[in-house]
């Protein structure tokens, strides 16, 4: 393998993400109140072009191609993603010999070929070169609509800053090796979190271009908790959220309350009491913080703050539900947090019924 610090497949942040769903209905209204527009078609295919900053989301309804085929089986998902390369031919070639699984999307005549892998789940992975405005792959096989701005501020989220994969559970070593091998990741960070029922073990992943951030988390020991559950319900391995980044998350949530975004159930109070303890002197006003639910991180150590602010929906696409986050020079994951979300997930789990307590067995 590589060294650590050398970008072999030229790297250079997300292109994109893939949408699919068995019909018209579902995603649509849940990308809109996240804050995006619907700006480009495809000029052959029934793929859409939705956008919000530079962050890209493609619809594609495209009969008998493989996002029909993954919709076929996982319903409303996420049925692929896309790096930009330098070169993606160069680095297709490199993928290959490295043992990915070559994938062939046939394009119309006078499109663009992206070359693609075999990813997570079955999702494809492309390789994408053409991410210059004026000869990008979108200014080529897409038409525009009349009258949008192509690059809509939205709820004011301007890039995808990460996005986690949820495997079974044996299969996280497989995957950390895919991304290594392959494309020279490195790991980052390793959490285990307990909750009160249950666990879950999490490989924070990133690439040597330093944009391209993704966590792998896989069921602890005991099975039953909210990996597993979401394995159920997507149907196999899969992104099971993707994390968008902003400069004024307070701002850019009262936008989205304003669209009707829900989100997960907040921490209990006590999780903001003990904020100037476990982060003195950070300097966030925790009032703004706790009236929305809103988490920090990071550290304050030497008076030399590096926080991280985020919170996350509830489930939006299937089981795919977003994160929203605010990095003041912390190049975390909320660590700090994590055992708080999971927690707030168990108890939300518990009041569905989808988690049972040894008090409701008894009970």
């Amino acid at each position: 393998m590589a060294d650590l610090f050398e970008n072999p497949m030229g790297l250079d942040g997300f292109e994109f993400v893939e949408f699919t769903a068995p019909e018209r209905g579902v995603l649509e209204p849940a990308l809109t109140v996240l804050g995006f527009t619907h700006v480009a078609r495809h000029r052959s295919k029934d793929v859409e072009l939705w956008r919000q900053g530079d962050i890209n989301f493609l619809l594609n309804y495209e009969k008998g191609s493989p996002a029909a085929h993954y919709a076929k089986e996982h319903g409303p998902s996420a049925c692929g993603m896309a790096f930009r390369v330098k070169d993606a031919t160069k680095a297709y070639k490199r993928a290959i010999e490295f043992g990915a699984e070559p994938v062939i999307v046939p394009a119309g005549p006078m499109e663009l070929n992206l070359p693609a892998i075999r990813g997570i789940g079955g999702a494809l992975l492309y390789l994408n070169d053409r991410y210059q405005d004026g000869s990008s792959i979108y200014d080529i096989d897409f038409e525009f609509l009349d009258g949008v701005d192509r690059h809509p501020k939205g709820c004011g989220f301007k890039v995808i800053d990460h996005l986690t994969h949820n495997v079974h559970r044996g299969r996280m070593d497989y995957w950390t090796k895919y991304y290594e091998d392959l494309f020279n990741f490195r790991q980052i960070r390793y959490f285990d979190i307990k909750g009160e029922y249950t666990g879950l073990t999490s490989r924070a992943m990133t690439a040597p271009d330093g944009k391209i951030r993704i966590p792998l988390n896989e069921e602890g020991r005991g099975g039953s908790g909210q990996i597993e559950e979401f394995l159920i319900a997507y149907n196999g391995e899969g992104i099971q959220h993707i994390a968008f980044s902003c400069d004024d998350l307070p701002a850019c949530y009262d936008r989205l309350k304003a669209k009707g975004v829900q989100f997960m159930p907040a921490p209990p109070a006590t999780y903001y009491e003990m904020l100037s303890e476990r982060l003195p002197g950070h300097g966030e006003p925790v009032e703004e913080l706790q009236s929305r639910g809103i988490l920090l991180d990071g550290s304050t150590e030497e008076n030399d703050p590096r926080l991280l602010l985020q919170i996350f929906s509830q489930n939006m696409v299937g089981p795919i539900f977003f994160e929203f986050i605010q990095r003041k020079r912390d190049e975390g994951f909320g660590e700090g947090n994590f055992s708080a979300l999971f927690e707030s997930i168990e108890r939300d789990q518990v009041r569905r019924g989808v988690l049972q307590t040894g008090k409701q067995v008894a009970g």
